[in-house]
């Protein structure tokens, strides 16, 4: 008897499910934060840390705002995929681990500050690796997770 399931690695990979949903939900956001924040910061002082602008609390610069719009893009495009929508979950778990920690003491060090990160990016970085473990360790009801 033939298997509906698609093979492991095809293009078919058309079931959606949770990590595929999260994935694509903060690619989305990544992006539209991406976007928002050119609208705050304009492309002037590209990696500034002083007086970087403001978008709803949180501190960003044209630097900031290309690399939310990385993240959303690939986000997006990893979300077609089982496989790759949890491996984005791992991205994200190792980038913004990586970013909560340097944040952590950039927020003190204006000198080192190249991406405007406050305490308030500190505790959204934190949810986002939280988010990138939801995405990257949510089980599947059926047991074929190698898409």
């Amino acid at each position: 008897m033939a298997s509906t399931t698609p093979a492991a690695g095809s293009l078919a990979d058309t079931r959606r499910n949770p990590p595929r949903i999260l994935a694509f939900a903060v690619g989305a956001v990544f992006t539209l934060i991406g976007l928002l924040g050119f609208f705050v910061t304009g492309f002037d002082g590209f990696a500034s840390h002083e007086g970087g602008e403001s978008l709803l609390g949180f501190h960003v610069n044209p630097l900031h705002n290309v690399v939310h719009l990385l993240l959303g893009a690939a986000g997006i495009a990893m979300a077609m995929r089982t496989r790759t929508a949890r491996t984005y979950g791992w991205l994200l778990v190792a980038g913004y681990g990586l970013v909560f920690v340097f944040g952590l003491f950039a927020v003190s060090r204006p000198d080192i500050n190249f991406l405007a990160i406050n305490n308030a990016d500190n505790v959204l970085h934190i949810l986002t690796v939280l988010a990138g473990l939801a995405i990257a360790l949510w089980p599947l009801r059926d047991r074929v997770t190698d898409r």
